[in-house]
């Protein structure tokens, strides 16, 4: 597994760029924590799409919502190397937590059409995400910089106002809040999350019932 190392005050850092074309999906969120539904969408995105790769980015401050639980970043970054790093198609990238302050997915794709300007991104959203979409920073050059690809939910209205692929996978109806309040309220979250997912949480003491959710 790599070692996740977030810096107090960390610097950005940029990968080497490259000439090849790589068909990559990615996965933005806080992963506050990552689950079983988050892998299952990731994976089933790949296979159907014959995607080269599934990125994994989590947010350092996102620009919607509170980060709640008073979880670290290298917390969040650990449990997603040990959820992730048996499937050799997946990987954590820290753009957007070594950039710092509110993250932004224009930038991020920005930052990563820069970088290897052939390759191809693919942005993988959950049903409630393509409804929001309209109200994301810059949504009309998010689309422009990469392929949107909305997961269907069945029974779930699906309204986008911009061209997406949809990619049908199984509706596990899990949430990291409802992670978060299992937790904090003595239930179990075996098989929502990655064996190893669950016991990183235990043994760090994270989502205890003092915190917010």
């Amino acid at each position: 597994m790599n070692n996740c190392i977030v810096k107090e005050k960390p610097e950005m850092r940029f990968e080497p760029a490259t000439s090849s074309a790589m068909q990559i999906g990615i996965m933005g969120g806080t992963f506050n924590p990552v689950h079983m539904a988050h892998l299952v969408m990731a994976e089933q995105v790949r296979k159907k799409l014959h995607l080269d790769e599934i990125w994994f980015i989590p947010t350092n401050i996102p620009p919607h919502k509170e980060l709640a639980g008073n979880v670290s970043a290298k917390d969040r970054c650990a449990m997603l190397e040990l959820a992730t790093h048996n499937n050799p198609y997946f990987h954590v990238k820290l753009f957007e937590i070594m950039r710092g302050g509110v993250s932004y997915t224009v930038d991020t794709l920005r930052y990563l059409k820069k970088r290897a300007p052939k390759n191809h991104y693919y942005l993988i959203m959950g049903s409630d995400e393509v409804n929001d979409f309209e109200n994301w920073h810059e949504p009309e050059t998010i689309a422009l910089l990469a392929t949107l690809v909305g997961v269907r939910r069945p029974n779930y209205p699906q309204k986008p106002k911009y061209p997406m692929i949809w990619v049908d996978a199984p509706d596990l109806d899990i949430s990291s809040s409802m992670i978060r309040q299992n937790v904090a309220t003595g239930n179990s979250i075996r098989y929502l999350v990655p064996e190893e997912v669950r016991l990183y949480i235990e043994s760090r003491g994270l989502y205890a019932a003092r915190d917010n959710f």
